[in-house]
């Protein structure tokens, strides 16, 4: 029999470096079940005794009889916590966003995952279209909470029409079960012009609040379209108009649910509000901004953020010249920060851009989709003593734009200096001000 929890490290010190186990092992099964992924481990070694069977690399099959009183971390790493290949998506959506990808993108950038063990393990939504009552029910047993869910309608045929998936009619079900097992739910709808928008939205949202408190938010995101859907599904995109209507009914059931159930329940993301060319809701309306990943306050949270740092007048460290690169949709709100902070600092000489999106088409605003060419493109020509972009057009893990290009690509092509900010308003003051770099 084939095991991948192979061990990829130990932590000194440890119970597992006492003993003994080491990278290459393979962890085979604990208290008798075979560890299938992280959360198979995660569950069963909390406890205070257990049975753990290791294949050593050697081939010899050895049992670990542990006593953990105090419940300590084994110490055991691993390098991939699902052990197996992510559950690719059984999906068509019609709105899918990597069936827009343009050609010659990395490879794993097309992989389409639908993967609930990863909704816990680094916060993706899932549609459950590849799941059944048992995989529901082990999100259950093991605690997993709370599960992120791709919802986008509660109508049973328009939700299998939307995700082109037979099964895609059981989400309620489901999402039912994880209430009545004590789990709690946050959810998404991608919202698509003329088909799961106007009363088809309030009755997915409905739906959905008769879940809490389990369920404890839900996210209405705009469809992504980009240049490249020949062949697919034709959609549309929201125009000013139409993003003043869903605000406004989104407004309205968000008075309601404030009403009923104590809470605002359903935030719209950024784009609607900028789109409709309105104020953002206050910080404090996004109740602690549960959905902020999904793009869902994240500019009411960096104003508050800004404005406190401002307030503590950090030193102005940087004195040349400074080029803030941003997407179209972004630049107005950052272009009033930037302002904001030149107001207080006399001498800050700094000039927001916004970059067209070349590399999936002037549709798509966000800074996040930038790819390095882009930048290169847009910027052309620019004179500056630094650059400074958002780390979320880079790779998590490695400086790598979408499009594959280096920061050193850019910077050599730039002849200028790039500075990478999160997206924090603290952070970016005070990069804006040189003082953390």
């Amino acid at each position: 029999m084939r095991y991948h929890a192979e061990v990829s490290g130990v932590i000194p010190g440890s119970i597992a470096s006492e003993l003994d186990i080491c990278p290459g092992d393979v962890i085979c099964s604990i208290n008798g079940r075979r560890i299938a992924d992280f959360l198979d481990y995660q569950f069963l070694t909390a406890a205070e005794e257990l049975v753990m069977t290791v294949q050593k690399k050697d081939g010899r099959m050895i049992e670990y009889e542990i006593v953990n009183e105090d419940m300590e971390d084994l110490g055991i790493v691993f390098e991939n916590m699902l052990f197996d290949k992510a559950k690719s998506c059984a999906n068509r959506c019609v709105f899918c966003f990597i069936d827009q990808l343009p050609p010659g993108m990395r490879e794993s950038l097309y992989f389409k995952d639908d993967d609930s063990r990863l909704s816990f393990l680094y916060g993706n939504y899932v549609t459950m279209t590849n799941m059944l009552p048992k995989d529901v029910n082990r999100l259950i047993e093991y605690r997993i909470s709370p599960v992120n869910i791709s919802v986008h309608t509660t109508n049973p045929s328009l939700r299998k029409k939307m995700l082109k998936n037979r099964h895609a009619d059981r989400v309620m079900d489901y999402m039912q079960m994880l209430k009545d097992g004590g789990i709690d739910m946050n959810m998404q709808i991608v919202l698509c012009k003329g088909i799961n928008d106007g009363a088809e939205l309030t009755k997915s949202l409905k739906d959905l609040a008769s879940l809490y408190p389990a369920a404890i938010s839900v996210s209405v995101v705009p469809v992504g379209l980009t240049d490249y859907r020949d062949g697919l599904y034709p959609l549309e995109a929201f125009n000013k108009e139409d993003a003043l209507q869903v605000v406004e009914q989104v407004t309205k059931l968000q008075e309601t649910f404030l009403k009923t159930l104590g809470t605002r329940f359903v935030y719209l993301s950024d784009e609607f509000y900028l789109l409709a060319q309105l104020p953002m809701p206050e910080a404090a309306d996004y109740e602690g901004f549960p959905q902020i990943e999904n793009g869902v306050g994240m500019e009411a949270s960096l104003e508050e953020e800004f404005l406190q740092a401002l307030k503590e007048n950090p030193p102005f460290a940087f004195c040349g010249k400074t080029v803030i690169a941003t997407g179209v949709l972004a630049y107005p709100f950052i272009t009033k920060l930037v302002d904001l902070a030149k107001e207080r600092y006399d001498g800050l000489d700094a000039e927001v851009v916004a970059v067209q999106n070349r590399l999936f088409g002037a549709g798509v605003t966000v800074a996040g989709l930038l790819g390095g060419k882009d930048l290169i493109e847009g910027l052309s020509g620019i004179c500056a003593d630094r650059l400074m972009i958002t780390a979320s057009m880079l790779k998590a893990d490695e400086p790598v734009f979408l499009d594959d290009l280096t920061i050193a690509d850019v910077e050599q092509s730039l002849h200028t200096r790039i500075v990478v900010c999160g997206n924090d308003g603290s952070e970016f003051l005070n990069c804006l001000l040189g003082c953390k770099e």
